[in-house]
C-alpha cells in the first residue's frame, strides 16, 4: 500500500507498529500479533500455543476475566483471539471514541495474564472439551485427518489444539516460560485500522511495549513430495461422508502464488465455479463444495473438500478428478480467468472497506511475508496471470503420485479399493 494509506514504525525494542487511518469510518479494529503458532511447537508441546492463547482471556493481575469483557462488551465493541500456524492474535474493535481503551485492554492481556493455577486447570478442561467437539464434526475432522497425511511427523500435520494428552500434560511453568520467550517485542506487532489517530497508537505502544528477550528460531520447512497416492478413510456414523483432497502447491513465486489463487477461484472459489456447477447443479452430488489455497511462508496446499452422499462417494471422487484432469489437460477459457479476476479483485477491494478486514490482511502480510504489499502491486500481479499459468500450475500440483486423500464416512472395503484405484489415474 501507499505511505498515505498506513503508517509505519518500529519501537526502540523491535516492535513493529502499522496504523492505516479511516477517517469516515465509526470503530477501530486493533491486533496485537505475535510470531508464533502450531509450527513452532514440538511434539511433546503440541497445542501450547491455542491453550495460552485461551488463558489471556481468564484475566490480569488487575481485571478478572469478567472484567476484561465487560470492559469491552459494555461499549458495544467485541474482543476474540485466533491461534494459527504461524501467528497468534489477540483483536478488539471498538468505537473509536474508545480506542485507548481498546489499546490498554489488549496490552493488559498479552503482557500482564495472570495465568491462574485454577483457572488453568478448568480452561484445560474446555480447551479437551473442544479437540472433542471438532472430533465430533467430520467435516472438519477430516482436515486433520488429511493433514496428517499431507505433512507427516511435521508441525503442520499436528491439530492446532493439541492432543488431549499434551493439553493435560502441561503446567504452568510450560505456558509462562513459552510466553515469555515467544512474546517479545522483536516478534509482535501491533496493527490498527479505522479512525483513529497514528500518533496515539504509536505513543501507546512505544511507552507500554517494553520487554526485552530475542526472536525466536525459525521453523523447519517440510517437504513437498511423495511417492505415491495416501489415503485415510475414517468410518463415522454419518448421513454423508465429508472427503478432502490435498497437493502440494509451491507458491514461493509470486507468479506462482496468484495463478493458485485463480486457479482456485475457477475450480470452486464461488457459485460459478466448475466444481459447483458441476458436482451440485449438474449432477446433485453435494450440498457443499469447495476449493482453497493455503499458503505458509515457505511452503503450500490446494485442497478441495465436499460433503457428498454416502452413497455417491465413488461416483463424486471421479467427478472431481475430471475437473482437476481437465484443468492439467486443457487449461481455462479467457472468459472465466477474466471472470476469476474480477472476481477476486472485486473481494480483496471489498474486504479492505471494513476496519477488522484490513487490520487482518495488513497483520497477516507483515507477519508472515515481512511486508505489506501496495494493493496496485497486487492487483497487477492479479491481471499479469495467463491461461498458461494456469494451465502450468495446474500440470505441476495435480499429480497421482502427489494425491493425498482423506475421508469421514460409511465406507465399504470394495468402494475404498475403487476409489484408492481412481486416485491413481491422474
Amino acid at each position: 500500500m501507499k505511505d498515505r494509506e498506513y503508517k509505519k514504525i518500529q519501537t526502540a525494542d523491535g516492535l513493529n507498529v502499522v496504523v492505516s487511518p479511516m477517517p469516515y469510518m465509526t470503530s477501530v479494529s486493533l491486533g496485537v500479533w505475535i510470531g508464533v503458532g502450531g509450527r513452532y511447537e514440538s511434539k511433546e508441546k503440541s497445542g501450547i500455543s491455542h491453550l495460552i492463547e485461551h488463558m489471556l482471556f481468564k484475566g490480569t493481575e488487575k481485571r478478572s476475566a469478567r472484567v476484561l469483557k465487560e470492559a469491552i462488551e459494555g461499549i458495544g465493541g467485541s474482543l476474540n483471539g485466533f491461534t494459527a500456524d504461524e501467528v497468534t492474535c489477540y483483536m478488539v474493535k471498538v468505537p473509536y471514541n474508545y480506542v485507548d481503551l481498546g489499546i490498554e485492554i489488549l496490552s493488559d492481556m498479552v503482557l500482564n495474564a495472570k495465568m491462574d493455577e485454577q483457572d488453568l486447570a478448568k480452561e484445560k478442561l474446555v480447551v479437551c472439551e473442544e479437540i472433542k467437539m471438532y472430533r465430533d464434526q467430520p467435516q472438519e475432522y477430516v482436515f486433520e485427518l488429511l493433514g496428517g497425511l499431507m505433512w507427516p511427523n511435521d508441525p503442520l500435520g499436528r491439530p492446532l489444539t493439541g492432543t488431549i494428552k499434551t493439553v493435560q500434560s502441561f503446567k504452568r511453568a510450560d505456558l509462562t516460560g513459552f510466553r515469555d520467550d515467544n512474546y517479545v517485542p522483536k516478534n509482535m506487532s501491533i496493527v490498527a485500522a479505522g479512525k483513529v489517530d497514528p500518533d496515539v497508537v504509536f505513543r501507546y505502544a512505544s511507552e507500554n511495549f517494553k520487554r526485552g528477550g530475542k526472536k525466536p528460531a525459525k521453523f523447519k520447512t517440510p517437504e513437498m513430495k511423495q511417492k505415491s497416492a495416501r489415503s485415510k478413510f475414517h468410518d463415522g456414523e454419518t448421513s454423508q461422508s465429508h472427503i478432502a483432497m490435498g497437493f502440494y502447491a509451491d507458491g514461493r513465486e509470486m507468479k506462482n502464488r496468484y495463478a493458485l489463487k485463480l486457479m482456485s477461484v475457477i475450480l470452486g472459489g464461488n457459485m460459478s465455479s466448475r466444481l459447483f456447477e458441476e458436482l451440485r447443479e449438474k449432477y446433485g452430488l453435494c450440498y457443499d463444495i469447495a476449493s482453497t489455497y493455503k499458503r505458509h511462508h515457505d511452503v503450500g496446499e490446494f485442497i478441495v473438500h465436499a460433503g457428498v452422499d454416502n452413497k455417491k462417494l465413488l461416483r463424486s471422487v471421479v467427478a472431481v478428478l475430471d475437473e482437476l484432469k481437465k484443468l492439467k489437460d486443457l487449461g481455462v477459457t479467457n472468459d472465466e480467468l477474466l471472470r476469476a479476476k474480477e472476481f477476486m479483485k472485486g473481494q480483496f477491494l471489498l474486504a479492505l472497506e471494513s476496519t477488522s478486514s484490513r487490520m487482518m490482511w495488513f497483520g497477516d502480510r507483515l507477519m508472515v511475508d515481512d511486508r505489506i504489499p501496495d494493493v496496485s502491486e497486487l492487483l497487477k500481479l492479479i491481471d499479469d496471470v495467463t491461461a498458461e499459468d494456469i494451465k502450468r500450475v495446474a500440470e505441476n500440483t495435480f499429480k497421482s503420485r502427489m494425491t493425498n486423500f482423506a475421508v469421514v464416512g460409511k465406507v465399504s472395503e470394495k468402494e475404498k479399493k475403487n476409489v484408492k484405484a481412481e486416485l491413481e489415474r491422474l
